[in-house]
């Protein structure tokens, strides 16, 4: 447990105490004895200019008290310049006043308390600890430098052996410095160096250790650094042991690093609005270095082939893992056998910090919770040449055959973090090389994987939701275009951060979506999420800031606040093109969607709402035939002969080329809109029913779901039970009809057969203006029973 903070006054108070402890206190009579002492304020309120201290060199009585460059004096009431000494002034009172110099030059009095009922006449007042204290803000009179060495034997997080550790140091349960990520390493090595300025020496900095996750990180243990246990101006090794009082581990592994602790230098101390040097290049240097950790130069394509001699006598599903640092990625399952072939492909970005090999893992999964690893190896792609394809086969785990993928690096540029005035975009020769190498129709053949490039601009956000308990929040941006993923610095205390960023990615997929998170730290826990946007590249308008309301994380209703960007996306239309007919870019493994009702029921909705449209497609051409509009009807009936016995294979693409133009022109005219959203305000409202309507909406999203599979898997059962002779006597009718259609085709030309079908159609109505509908196929599959119509008996049939 943290002890507990001393303040400024308190620590003058005992070193008062001490100095004085045999000189009798006096009280004066009075009302100044019936006053409670106040808390010295710095600044009474707004409308109190601030107090300015003069500096001056210290008698040597007060040599016992501070040094020279911790002493601050004030001057009296009346304007005296006497320094007298504090021993040789007379305790008398407990009310002082102090004079501040206005922009005017006017002479402003003071009211302030002073601690213990020391009052002089013509004072000095002695406090060493406000020497460092600014016009506003806490005392900051040391500085610590510590330098993280390395761990030895942590502890292990992961499932594969191994951890992949980080630390973090907080002060005062602020995060003031985070180390980089070592992967797969339980004696990892960080030499990595900051200095942070601490108040005083009864401090104490928190020393944690984490496991990265892809979601929540696991606590590895953790430690302290007590501040008044180091001696000042020398360097020593510190050895912290981990503990972790919830863990029943004994020895969670040491963490080793230099420490230093020196006063800070009075010339660098915080004046007004200027931040320190020092503190500021050390800022500067962690931002830099977590800049670089997000940036990649290169991309590995990995092609998943197959298996060979599996074993084949094993029931479920089988699929392939594989990790690079934090990215994941899970191919498709595929059914147990001998040789599954996936052909599958994808990327990992190449980061030159991260070393660690690629992780390949294979699993067989039986039902829905048990799964075994077949067996995991790693691969070092840190020697792949580059633009070359490097087959690899790996052995598997004794009997579980052999694994078959292949491995490419690709060069890649044009990522970066810059600011406004590093705009790459806004450089005419940095511009003039972008548009030649994304743009020109002769670029380098090896960027064929991109398309082209997007710059982003992060200006700001405002009106964000609160997360924190003094109404504010710690926002950042993360950036998303596909698998490609970057990041802003967190800005401290804000609703409206300003964060004025420049991004840029080489794009893979002209079609892909930006998708911006707007994300709030919240200390060691998973930082909250609020608000997000999304932004197809196809409409972005180059060189325009926009602002956009954030949604929330399910993409459903808005959220509190708004992003302001500037975009421009430049890419060559035929690369594009060619990259559309292509697979598009899966996806990392993210986590197991999770069952909700509401969206069941909007995807529900969804296919009800494509099938009413198709029913009535099939109603207005059902109109056609039963002559509802005499005039349509003939239309109809007429564009039908001609086609048919005109009909080429070319007509089909003109037709639905003709149906494009239809719509483009439907659209041009607003008669239809383009963005006809298929999810309904009721379904997204569904929470604010009770809890009757909402079961009972449940219920009925449940039985239309089971309606639905029921009919789709009795009809692929009475089809397969066709051919399987389950019922001998459907099944020699079905070898009857099919003869008779072989001859009828073999003799007959296709488009005689389709306009006698159709004038048979067309004319039925004339005919008999009762005749009943049907569908001969589909009655003649009722007749067949089902798998489970066949275990009832032949008792219940069809």
């Amino acid at each position: 447990m943290d002890p507990k903070k001393k303040t400024v006054w308190e620590n003058l108070r005992e070193k008062t105490k001490t100095q004085f402890n045999n000189i009798k206190k006096k009280k004066t009579p009075g009302k100044l004895e019936k006053k409670k002492p106040k808390p010295l304020q710095y600044r009474r309120s707004i409308s109190v200019p601030d107090l300015r201290f003069v500096q001056a060199e210290p008698s040597p009585t007060d040599s016992a008290f501070c040094t020279a460059p911790d002493a601050i004096f004030f001057d009296s009431s009346s304007g005296s310049g006497d320094n007298t000494s504090v021993n040789s002034v007379p305790l008398s009172t407990d009310r002082l006043t102090a004079t501040d110099a206005g922009p005017s030059g006017r002479k402003t009095v003071h009211d302030l308390t002073f601690i213990d009922n020391m009052n002089v006449s013509g004072f000095r007042m002695i406090a060493p600890a406000m020497a460092a204290r600014g016009p506003s803000g806490p005392i900051q009179k040391y500085l610590l430098t510590v330098n993280l060495k390395e761990g030895r034997n942590l502890v292990i997080r992961d499932r594969n052996g191994t951890s992949d550790p980080y630390v973090k140091f907080k002060l005062e349960g602020k995060t003031i410095y985070k180390s980089k990520v070592v992967y797969k390493n339980l004696n990892p090595k960080w030499s990595e160096s900051f200095s942070f300025p601490l108040q005083d020496r009864e401090q104490v900095v928190d020393v944690r250790v984490y496991d990265k996750d892809l979601t929540t990180d696991d606590f590895m243990g953790s430690s302290t650094i007590v501040i008044k246990n180091l001696e000042l101006d020398k360097t020593g090794e510190m050895v912290l042991s981990l503990e972790d009082p919830n863990s029943l581990e004994d020895d969670m592994g040491v963490i080793v690093m230099d420490t230093c602790l020196t006063f800070r230098d009075a010339t660098i101390k915080k004046r007004g609005n200027q931040t320190q040097p020092q503190d500021k290049a050390q800022i500067q240097r962690s931002a830099e270095a977590t800049k670089n950790s997000q940036l990649w130069s290169g991309v590995f394509g990995i092609t998943l082939v197959e298996g060979q001699d599996m074993p084949e006598n094993v029931q479920g599903d089988i699929y392939v893992r594989y990790r690079l640092g934090e990215q994941k990625y899970k191919s498709k399952n595929l059914c147990v056998q001998a040789n599954p072939q996936w052909r599958e492909r994808f990327d990992f970005n190449k980061y030159e910090d991260c070393l660690e090999p690629l992780q390949v893992e294979v699993f067989a999964k039986r039902g829905r919770k048990s799964e075994e690893s077949w067996g995991m190896f790693e691969v070092d792609l840190s020697r792949l040449p580059v633009a070359t394809q490097q087959l690899y086969t790996y052995v598997l785990d004794e009997d579980k055959g052999r694994l078959v993928f292949l491995a490419t690096l690709n060069p890649c540029c044009g990522v970066s973090i810059n600011e406004f005035n590093k705009t790459p975009l806004e450089q005419p020769d940095e511009r003039d090389q972008i548009l030649e190498k994304y743009v020109s129709m002769f670029s380098d053949i090896l960027l064929f994987i991109h398309v082209g490039f997007l710059q982003v601009k992060v200006v700001s956000a405002t009106d964000l939701t609160s997360t924190d308990l003094n109404g504010k929040s710690d926002p950042f941006c993360v950036l998303e275009l596909g698998n490609s993923r970057l990041q802003t610095h967190t800005i401290y205390k804000t609703l409206s951060p300003e964060w004025n960023k420049v991004f840029t990615f080489p794009v893979k997929d002209i079609h892909d979506v930006l998708e911006l998170t707007v994300f709030g730290e919240d200390g060691d826990k998973a930082p909250d999420l609020l608000g997000r946007v999304a932004i197809p590249l196809l409409t972005v308008q180059n060189g325009q800031q926009v602002t956009r309301g954030l949604k929330k994380a399910n993409w459903r209703g808005p959220a509190k606040g708004t992003i302001s960007l500037v975009m421009e996306v430049h890419y060559n239309p035929v690369r594009a093109g060619i990259r559309t007919f292509k697979p598009i870019e899966e996806k990392f493994l993210e986590d197991n969607p999770k069952f909700a009702k509401k969206v069941l029921a909007q995807n529900i909705y969804r296919v009800r709402k494509i099938t009413m449209a198709l029913l009535h497609t099939l109603q207005y051409i059902k109109s056609c035939f039963q002559w509802e509009s005499t005039q349509r009807s003939i239309m109809a009936f007429l564009i039908f002969i001609v086609t048919v016995w005109a009909w080429e294979l070319f007509m089909l693409p003109l037709f639905l080329l003709l149906l494009i133009g239809w719509n483009y022109f439907q659209i041009t005219t607003e008669r239809i809109s383009s963005n006809q959203d298929l999810v309904s305000v009721s379904y997204t409202e569904s929470g604010k029913k009770g809890l009757m309507d909402k079961i009972h909406m449940v219920q009925e999203i449940v039985i239309t779901v089971q309606n639905i599979l029921d009919e789709i898997a009795c009809t692929g059962e009475r089809v397969k039970n066709t051919f399987n002779w389950s019922v001998p006597f459907l099944s020699c009718l079905a070898c009857l009809v099919l003869f008779v259609a072989t001859a009828t085709l073999y003799y007959i030309p296709l488009r005689y057969v389709i306009l006698i079908w159709g004038v048979n159609k067309f004319t039925k109505k004339l005919r008999n203006p009762y005749a009943i509908d049907n569908n001969e196929i589909l009655d003649f599959l009722k007749r067949v029973p089902s798998d489970v119509q066949k275990v009832r008996g032949p008792a219940e049939g069809p």
